[in-house]
């Protein structure tokens, strides 16, 4: 597949166009109109809020304890340095709104970047079986998978199965039997029965079995803090984790037969924070909520990654994620410059760049051979044009999937092309499969 050549409506941009200035960006600009115009909302007097009858406690409308709102520790987290609103609180209809429920559109009159294909063929190495979660038949969903891949510029997707044994088998005639040059299979690893004496050996001899069948990784293997074995319910003295000597032998099969091996380690750190009025992320995510749990934090699992790291030289391995550590960049970015076999997927991590779109674009570009594509999310034709809006064009206030809007990061073209494919041409395995 050779360089995008998709359709695009050129527009004059609203910065300088010097002769040689033009770039990609500003052929990518569209005129739209980003959100819509607000809704019925109070319509104000200079800074006076309307008062539309409610009121607090003065039996004209709802009571509403504004005492938290008072706290100063509230207020600066709410408001940072600004020391407030600017406006007098008043109660009113919106003191009733459901936070899960909160939905605001926005006024914003912004140009638009349409992105219909990747500026260059694209290797999404994190996605799973969906095609297998929709009830309907599965070859018309995955062939219609097949031709949103070719619509967005999708090359070849890796589908981690976490599957052993003959489920992987099956996954491998499901996915590649149909289309053999589109769909990568890694497998998983043989959790059971882990403290019998021959669970070393058998693992990584069942790691070797799904290679001869077809497996060119192993992943997507999970610790999020109460190991790869089970939940918090398993005695502590149980656990496996990532760097667990009884792991060794089958990291060293993934070295010798070229395997990468994708790993999940711990989640975002809101997920170790109460659930409350200081919860970062939406209650779209508290089912993910580790608060109070007997496992460990997130510091410690990031030190038992660096641990099998340092054990296992020669296994690439791939954290997703951004190893859910990119709230802190400088820690991540100094991971991957003291080791040289740590790499990065950037799947199901839109909302974590697209709120730092500087921070997030200098360690791409710093550490551009060392970066993957990968989504994690669906199989919409629009998800994966998100992407590309996000990662190629320097939009504002972009609609995203938690509190905060998202803004672009306009890459250069030569850390695009390493993260959509020259990194995965590189360090995945091309051996064909049998």
């Amino acid at each position: 597949m050779s360089e995008s050549s998709s359709k695009r409506t050129d527009k004059k941009s609203e910065k300088g166009s010097e002769p040689g200035k033009r770039n990609r960006r500003e052929f990518l600009k569209l005129s739209a109109l980003s959100g819509a115009a607000l809704g019925a909302g109070a319509w104000l007097s200079g800074c006076q809020p309307a008062n539309r009858g409610a009121s607090s406690g003065n039996g004209d409308g709802p009571t509403v304890d504004r005492s938290l709102q008072m706290d100063p520790e509230w207020q600066r987290i709410k408001y940072g340095e600004w020391g407030g609103p600017g406006v007098s609180s008043q109660p009113g209809p919106m003191d009733d709104i459901l936070l899960k429920d909160y939905a605001p559109t926005h006024s914003l009159k912004l140009e638009k970047t349409e992105v219909d294909q990747a500026a260059f063929p694209v290797i999404d190495c994190h996605i799973h079986d969906y095609a297998s979660r929709v009830d309907e038949p599965f070859e018309e969903v995955l062939d219609q998978w097949v031709e949103d891949m070719d619509a967005a510029g999708v090359e070849m997707s890796v589908l981690l199965t976490v599957a052993t044994g003959e489920e992987f088998d099956r996954l491998m005639d499901a996915y590649v039997g149909r289309y053999p040059d589109r769909f990568q299979l890694w497998c998983g690893i043989d959790t059971g029965n882990v403290n019998d004496p021959g669970y070393s050996e058998r693992a990584a001899r069942e790691i070797e079995r799904c290679y001869n069948a077809g497996a060119r990784g192993v992943g997507e293997v999970t610790d999020k803090g109460a190991g790869i074995t089970g939940g918090p319910e398993v005695p502590m003295s149980e656990r496996m984790h990532l760097d667990d000597d009884r792991l060794d032998a089958a990291w060293e099969t993934c070295a010798r037969l070229d395997m990468p091996v994708n790993v999940h380690i711990a989640d975002h750190p809101s997920a170790w924070q109460p659930l409350g009025i200081h919860q970062e992320r939406t209650p779209d995510y508290q089912h993910f909520n580790n608060y109070g749990l007997d496992i460990l934090s997130p510091g410690e699992l990031f030190e038992q990654r660096d641990n099998m790291l340092e054990k296992h030289p020669e296994t690439t391995f791939i954290a997703c994620h951004l190893s859910n550590q990119m709230h802190d960049p400088t820690a991540l970015s100094a991971a991957l410059d003291r080791y040289p076999n740590f790499y990065l997927d950037v799947s199901a991590r839109d909302y974590e760049v697209g709120r730092i779109p500087r921070t997030a674009a200098r360690l791409f570009q710093n550490h551009q051979d060392r970066i993957l594509f990968g989504t994690d999310t669906n199989m919409k034709l629009s998800m994966y044009r998100a992407w590309w809006r996000l990662l190629e064009s320097d939009d504002e206030f972009i609609t995203g999937r938690v509190w905060w809007p998202y803004y672009g990061l306009d890459l250069p073209r030569e850390t695009l092309r390493a993260m959509y494919r020259e990194n995965a041409r590189r360090i995945m395995n091309w051996e064909p499969t049998t």
